[in-house]
């Protein structure tokens, strides 16, 4: 059963960003552009994610778990640090360049365009990359946490 809700929540999203022209990266650019021919559709969007995000997150704190099973993936961090500043700077940046992010990439690049196959290879490569510089941080912090504690 959860494969078959995990393919239908996919297929409703995909849908809904083709509906919504978050899979058009002109569209997407053109509502990037304010100084030039402003599109301010997609904020109408946006505003509707996030509105349907704000009663899940309340609804989902007040169950034990999800409905299928298993327990829920929330957030915990609550500092603004770094990191976060940093990651958001290269995601505005990488989507303003193309166009598009991470999942509306996967949808166009379903679709066979060209383009959204090397976002997605280079967004795949940049995936790789965080991982193993997150793994070589992690194996520091731990030698140094070793350090410390053996003095």
């Amino acid at each position: 059963m959860r494969p078959l809700a995990a393919f239908a929540a996919g297929l409703v999203f995909g849908l809904g960003l083709i509906v919504s022209g978050m899979a058009d990266p002109s569209k997407v650019l053109g509502f990037l552009d304010l100084a030039g021919k402003w599109d301010p559709s997609l904020a109408f969007v946006m505003a509707g994610a996030m509105s349907v995000s704000f009663v899940a997150f309340r609804l989902a704190a007040k169950r034990a778990g999800p409905v299928l099973g298993g327990r829920f993936y929330l957030p915990t961090a609550t500092q603004i640090d770094r990191r976060l500043v940093v990651g958001s700077l290269v995601f505005g940046v990488g989507w303003g360049l193309a166009g598009i992010c991470p999942a509306p990439a996967v949808v166009v690049f379903g679709a066979g365009y060209l383009k959204a196959a090397v976002f997605v290879l280079a967004m795949v490569a940049g995936m790789a990359i965080y991982e193993v510089v997150e793994r070589a941080r992690r194996k520091r912090e731990l030698a140094s946490d070793t350090t410390i504690a053996t003095e």
